[in-house]
């Protein structure tokens, strides 16, 4: 539920759910904005070595949501936290709620749109999700940071 009373732009609005209430996809920030230059060969390349690495690795089932790979049952160290999102595919071990598919259709849109430049910006946003902007664009009670 979208808290109307958030400022905007405050990090309260930030936290606020991304689906609108007709939809279980996520409202991408990025719709009508231009990729930056060769995101999208970035963002295919990313897809195709989270597949293949999803495939080697994945003992669990294998599916597709809403355009986002999700391949379950990987070994603990071939991921972060959770579970990561590589281009179009989201790796975990069983952690695929509905709120964590949806934070994680937020992080292929990032994908989708800064290409293979995500993991560098994603280190310097830094470690913390709780500042992390891309946790925080993604819903940081989706992706399970907030309780």
């Amino acid at each position: 539920m979208t808290d109307h009373t958030a400022a905007p732009g405050s990090r309260r609005a930030a936290l606020a759910d991304h689906t609108s209430p007709r939809s279980t996809q996520p409202r991408s920030r990025y719709a009508g904005l231009r990729p930056w230059p060769f995101a999208r060969f970035g963002y295919w390349y990313a897809t195709a070595v989270g597949f293949i690495w999803g495939s080697v690795w994945s003992t669990g089932k294998i599916s597709r949501v809403d355009g986002l790979w999700v391949f379950t049952g990987m070994p603990r160290w071939t991921f972060g936290r959770g579970g990561s999102c590589v281009g179009a595919c989201y790796l975990t071990n069983t952690n695929v709620s509905a709120a964590v598919l949806r934070h994680e259709l937020v992080h292929r849109e990032q994908w989708r749109h800064y290409g293979l430049a995500v993991p560098v910006l994603y280190q310097l946003s830094g470690r913390n999700p709780l500042t992390n902007r891309f946790e925080i664009e993604a819903g940081l009670r989706d992706g399970g940071y907030l309780r």
